[in-house]
């Protein structure tokens, strides 16, 4: 579990960043391609520029755990798990945690991680 500290503020920048263009996308844009496919590819890329930045997990790692999430909150909108806490009602659990299965959603977290892994392969040949 490397990774170089000196990269971490870029993941942190990333991070916000991306956390800006993420609530932007929610509060401003209703389509039917930005806010529910590329906020959802961003929102793994999100969460891997967290882990990144505040963890020592390697780059598959914290692929593989941003996926993974993703896909756990994907299969908790599967299974209702909001109302199965009481949250339903929430607007900022519903924002997050979003309220509706999709097997879409899946494809576009699976787009991100492709994404983060490429853009980690450039990185890393760049030195």
């Amino acid at each position: 579990m490397s990774t170089t500290l000196k990269a971490r503020p870029a993941y942190l920048l990333t991070a916000a960043v991306i956390l800006i263009v993420e609530v932007g996308i929610a509060l401003f844009v209703r389509d039917d391609l930005v806010r529910p496919y590329v906020g959802d590819t961003l929102a793994v890329v999100l969460v891997y520029c967290a882990l990144r930045a505040a963890t020592p997990l390697s780059s598959a790692t914290a692929i593989a755990a941003s996926l993974g999430l993703a896909v756990v909150i994907e299969l908790g909108q599967l299974f209702h798990v909001l109302n199965a806490v009481g949250l339903a009602d929430n607007r900022l659990a519903r924002v997050v945690l979003g309220g509706v299965f999709d097997l879409k959603d899946l494809a576009a977290y699976a787009t991100g991680a492709v994404l983060i892994a490429i853009a980690e392969g450039v990185r890393k040949r760049r030195g």
